[in-house]
């Protein structure tokens, strides 16, 4: 018996999908527009994680005519839901890059990338042409090797009709082998988004398929249906939904729950990770939505997620895991290794494209570029998720001398449409910005000595940020409504760190982050 507590990563980590080689379990989860994407966490135990790597993480799958094009990718678009499996002694992860209205340019669609060793390297994309919608999924049939996804159902019957489709393909090349069939569409007539579908072998024979449904807001939902032929007719579960708290109201602390995936222990007992986001007073933390895992049991051939409760618990007591050791509350990069740490992203870049540890000892060097964060561009962030509701982040930056404008900083992003920004210019000008939904709301500001390295902070409580500049408080903003997801086609919660921009480098010392009980 084992206690462990939800979610099991600490940050925004959405769509879960996992898989099980041997003793080792494997985790993989959405990017959106942050690079390196689709991180890979491995585990022995399932309640505590480590970082080996991301399935996107070379400049090499990002370019040319097979390349995933990130530069014209606005917030929460990107890389939607993966899934990750294993088979014959390689690893698969399939994923849908959308580009979203209005960017014709970069290309959308599913593939599929493969490595033997779940740390990389990964291959590049192979793309399945013609195929429409979001969240693949593979499953492996002895020989046989078929993709399912999502898209909207032929014909109009309610908004957000989706249907989940199947199609066969060829192990070796990926090519279809025949036409792609529709196999679902949801266990309620009228509930939108069937979508996260999962098809894998039922513990007494035929078939299971997982899927959400209700869309991944408060109505998010896990149901589940069988099917004696892996092409079916899928027969749904008449106790769907299996797993929700939409029943549980808007002020529920654990909502959104859906997206499931399952993997069978060593022991035979059975395991659900799933998407849910915590709250607080009904709104979405910043977060946003992360992983949980929940215990599943079989009775009478069906599933039943979190027995006894029906419901992912914040803390949770069980048979077959070990206690959950804690997370450290304290993370701090001094940058004195000679790469970064595998924690860094960029937004729409790799951070090697802007960020050098290896320029001066002891820092970081960001090159700055002149798009703003405010802007669909290549901004320089070196971004962290933020892991909890309560933080303390630090840096010291310092910038290079020039006559250009230069200002650098601590941005605390969402998207570029909601953003925390605390910044020191080459003249010592501080300046603290919200930008809520294209309005610029200057907060505050102090001058500083020019050419000095200047100490940075940001005091995150809940929604309230404090930004603090050489121990002076300079601001205070409510990021209420403004970083927080929940609203539509926000999907990523929130990422902090240091940025540049302008003409010239920053280099920086030190960045801290702190969580607060």
């Amino acid at each position: 018996m084992g206690t462990y507590r939800n979610p099991i990563l600490p940050g925004c980590h959405p769509d879960p999908s996992i898989c099980r080689v041997g003793d080792a379990y494997y985790l993989v989860t959405s990017t959106f527009e942050y690079l390196p994407g689709l991180p890979i966490h491995r585990s022995t135990n399932l309640v505590d994680w480590q970082l080996i790597g991301h399935a996107i993480h070379r400049p090499e799958q990002l370019e040319g005519d097979c390349g995933l094009d990130f530069a014209p990718i606005p917030s929460s678009k990107g890389l939607y839901a993966p899934t990750i499996r294993h088979h014959a002694g390689r690893f698969y992860v399939v994923c849908t890059h959308v580009a979203g209205a209005g960017h014709p340019l970069a290309r959308s669609g599913h593939f599929v990338v493969t490595a033997d060793d779940p740390a990389g390297p990964w291959s590049e994309p192979v793309w399945f042409d013609g195929m429409p919608g979001i969240d693949p999924s593979l499953t492996f049939d002895g020989d046989r090797l078929w993709l399912c996804a999502t898209a909207p159902a032929a014909g109009d019957a309610w908004t957000g009709a989706n249907a989940v489709w199947l199609a066969e393909l060829d192990p070796e090349t990926f090519a279809p082998l025949g036409e792609r069939t529709a196999i679902w569409t949801g266990a309620l007539d009228g509930a939108g988004w069937a979508e996260a579908p999962h098809i894998l072998p039922h513990p007494d024979g035929g078939w299971l398929l997982v899927a959400a449904e209700g869309g991944t807001d408060r109505d998010h939902s896990v149901c589940v249906a069988y099917a004696d032929q892996i092409t079916g007719p899928y027969r749904g579960d008449p106790g769907n939904p299996r797993l929700t708290h939409r029943h549980l109201g808007a002020r529920a602390p654990i909502a959104n729950v859906g997206h499931a995936d399952l993997v069978e222990a060593p022991d035979g007992r059975t395991w659900a990770v799933a998407l849910a986001t915590r709250t607080d007073a009904g709104t979405d933390a910043l977060t946003a939505r992360q992983t949980v895992l929940v215990p599943v049991e079989w009775q009478a051939g069906r599933p039943v997620f979190a027995p006894g409760s029906g419901r992912v618990e914040a803390v949770v007591e069980a048979e077959g895991v070990a206690d959950q050791q804690p997370w450290p509350d304290l993370v701090r990069d001094d940058f004195d290794a000679p790469a970064l740490d595998l924690a860094w992203n960029g937004v729409r870049r790799l951070p090697s494209a802007f960020a050098d540890a290896g320029a001066r000892p002891g820092f970081v060097r960001l090159t700055a570029t002149s798009d703003e964060p405010s802007q669909v561009g290549a901004t320089s962030f070196l971004a962290r998720r933020l892991p909890d509701s309560r933080v303390d982040v630090r840096t010291v930056v310092e910038l290079s001398a020039g006559e250009g404008a230069l200002r650098a900083g601590l941005l605390l992003r969402t998207s570029e449409l909601g953003f925390v920004e605390l910044s020191v210019d080459r003249a010592g000008r501080v300046r603290a910005v919200l930008e809520d939904s294209g309005r610029t709301i200057e907060l505050g500001s102090t001058t500083l000595p020019a050419g000095a390295p200047v100490a940075l902070a940001m005091r995150v409580e809940g929604f309230c940020v404090e930004l603090i500049a050489a121990g002076f408080v300079v601001a205070t903003a409510d990021v209420r409504g403004v970083l927080t997801t929940g609203r539509t086609s926000w999907f990523v919660g929130t990422w902090v760190g240091p940025f540049a921009v302008g003409e010239g480098v920053a280099d920086v010392d030190v960045v801290e982050l702190r969580t607060r009980a």
